[in-house]
């Protein structure tokens, strides 16, 4: 007998034409799967007759199982097999899973109405035992699940009780839900949870999904000592600044440590292992959640081409992060910054947004060089984030204050109009308010020409002006930090120094949010909160180090820095705050500038920048009357935006 001929085909050799390979069952196991139900439904027909007749089955009773179960299992394992009843064995039983049983179960009884009384002859089966058929099955099947989930989710806790770290989770929501789920489902888990902390009284002693809540957040010290809680787990963003201290005081003072666990969205996003990260400074500072009119924002970004300047800066990259999220046609990155955009481009380019992506490098005062990009590219809006923020540097170089901040502004503007771009969003600065600063004041000035541009183009023209964000390039906590890494001490400019915060994303959700609404001519101040006293926020990442302020790191004062003020204003005396249709974006209402004389300003800017900057700041504060460098002394009555 000769042997079988092997056909090769790309590099594999294919098996004997009809014989069965693990493909082949891997393909059909859901369907085998059902078919291996037969002598379970046939068991439960025979127990809906064993019900009904107390289980004494006479001969007429028996005769009417004999010709009936056939019916009965083939309607069920058709209902069965297309409602994919065996699919998702894997997973965590749900409510949905449970009305797919119930359409299954249902179906399955009603075709079997329908042949009896239309298609073939069958003897009359008792409705009752047609019933107990029905919800038999759906117990069985349902309990089965349930059983399957119980055994998955508490098999190791059962075998590894003493090896797995007791911890707490902080919060009663969706999120920390299926972080207690997420938890339950690792495999080997590495945390026993004992019990929920929440804010609101009202719901303790009760449980989710058989774990108790067991007081308070005030009661989280008391409670984790009683139940020898190791870690205290936080859901991302579930926590106030002043909530997140307070529990920092409670595990500095007992035994367990603070630990953040991911989100909601990176909990389904495809990963189930829980890896908690440490307590971050951004946690300490956190706000509620910005919500963003997504439909607004696709309206406005959907299908144009976007021009980011300034794009490998902290504002300016994580604009086009947040704008890949939506459908752009095309987004453009534009700085002068050849290694920031270098690596921009490839962190973008991983995202998988289909929005084509465009690398310029040039400077925004080149003028020939932004007149070919913007003919070249068209764009639809332009975000103007490219600027210098270090206020002590641009004390000691006004002329390059003037050039990178107002010029850029101004020429990047009239070319915007030229090229017919119909959105222009300029970002700025609190510290335009009431400048002390050159920085400020040259800020100030190029809102007041974006302003006064109002009705000059069909381009809409918007300012949004917001305070810091947190851990930016060369911000305060990254100096702090690096302090701290090497020893100390922490130098803070002033114990009193206070400053507005908001976190990098959420300052970019916003920038876009506040560029969908605005109309043009308007400035729009975004609502940073309250201010942050500088003093604790180094206090704060001092101990989030796991160090003590004072014995491990000290901090020192070193007076204010040229232009700096110890109080940061959002809103310039004379604008009237009005609201607009999002609650955290807020309307600075002001009478534009004139055009032409802002213009002879500027362009007397321009003429001393070159030729005597010396005296570049009073020009400056011709322009801007209310710049002071002794303003930081003078008392200022602090406001929010909102």
């Amino acid at each position: 007998m000769s042997t079988p001929r092997l056909r090769v085909f790309s590099g594999r050799s294919e098996p004997p034409s009809g014989s069965l390979t693990p493909g082949y069952w891997r393909r059909h196991r859901y369907l085998l799967a059902t078919i291996g139900l037969t002598p379970v439904l046939a068991a439960i027909y025979y127990i809906g007759y064993l019900l009904r007749f107390e289980g004494q089955l006479d001969a007429s009773a028996g005769h009417c199982f004999a010709a009936t179960v056939a019916w009965v299992v083939t309607a069920k394992l058709a209902w069965f097999a297309a409602c994919r009843v065996c699919r998702g064995w894997r997973r965590s039983v749900a409510f949905y899973d449970l009305v797919i049983l119930l359409k299954a179960a249902t179906g399955g009884l009603l075709t079997l109405v329908v042949i009896a009384h239309f298609v073939v002859t069958l003897p009359a089966i008792p409705r009752s035992v047609l019933v107990i058929d029905w919800g038999t099955t759906i117990v069985l099947f349902g309990g089965a699940r349930a059983l399957l989930r119980g055994v998955r989710e508490t098999g190791w806790s059962l075998l590894g009780r003493g090896e797995r770290v007791p911890a707490l989770i902080v919060g009663i929501s969706e999120m920390g839900e299926s972080a207690l789920r997420a938890i339950r489902r690792g495999g080997a888990p590495a945390y026993r949870v004992v019990g929920f902390i929440d804010a609101d009284p009202s719901l303790v002693g009760t449980q989710i999904e058989g774990v108790p809540v067991l007081g308070t957040l005030e009661q989280t010290r008391q409670i984790a000592e009683q139940h020898g809680v190791e870690q205290v787990l936080v859901v991302q963003g579930k926590l106030n600044g002043p909530q997140w201290r307070a529990l920092m005081d409670d595990a500095r003072e007992s035994s367990f440590e603070l630990r953040v666990l991911p989100t909601f969205q990176q909990l389904i996003s495809g990963s189930v292992t829980i890896q908690p990260r440490a307590v971050a400074i951004e946690d300490l500072l956190q706000r509620e959640p910005v919500e963003l009119d997504i439909s607004q924002i696709r309206h406005w970004i959907d299908h144009r081409v976007i021009l980011v300047t300034g794009s490998a800066g902290s504002i300016g990259s994580e604009i086009c992060r947040q704008l890949l999220q939506f459908s752009p046609k095309r987004l453009i990155l534009l700085d002068r910054a050849e290694t920031g955009q270098f690596f921009l481009e490839r962190e973008l380019r991983q995202l998988g947004s289909r929005a084509k992506i465009e690398v310029c490098l040039a400077d925004v005062l080149n003028e020939p060089r932004m007149h070919r990009i913007l003919a070249v590219h068209r764009p639809d809006v332009i975000f103007h984030a490219a600027a210098y923020k270090h206020v002590p540097l641009m004390e000691s170089h006004p002329e390059e204050a003037v050039r990178n901040i107002v010029l850029t502004t101004r020429r990047l503007a009239d070319l915007a109009m030229e090229h017919h771009t119909q959105s222009f969003v300029m970002i700025s600065t609190d510290k335009a308010v009431n400048p002390t600063s050159v920085m400020g004041t040259c800020k100030r000035v190029a809102e007041l020409y974006v302003q006064s541009l109002t009705g000059r183009s069909a381009c809409r023209f918007v300012t949004v002006r917001f305070g810091n964000v947190l851990d930016s390039a060369g911000s305060v906590v990254q100096l702090f930090r690096q302090q701290i890494a090497a020893g100390g001490p922490v130098t803070v400019t002033d114990p009193n120094i206070e400053r507005f915060f908001m976190t990098i994303p959420e300052a970019a959700r916003l920038v876009i949010q506040a560029g969908a609404i605005g109309e043009s001519g308007q400035i729009l101040v975004l609502d940073m909160g309250d201010p942050v006293r500088i003093v604790d926020l180094a206090e704060d990442m001092i101990r989030l180090s796991g160090l003590r302020v004072g014995e491990d790191i000290s901090i020192e004062f070193v007076g204010l820095r040229p232009g700096e003020k110890l109080y940061e204003e959002l809103h310039i005396p004379g604008e009237t705050q009005l609201p607009t249709c999002h609650p955290k974006i807020i309307l600075a209402d002001h009478k534009p500038a004139d055009y032409a004389r802002i213009v002879e300003f500027i362009d007397e800017l321009d003429r001393l920048a070159v030729k005597n900057p010396e005296v570049l700041v009073a020009q400056l504060a011709a322009i801007v009357p209310e710049y002071s460098r002794k303003a930081a002394d003078r008392p200022i009555r602090r406001r929010a935006a909102a």
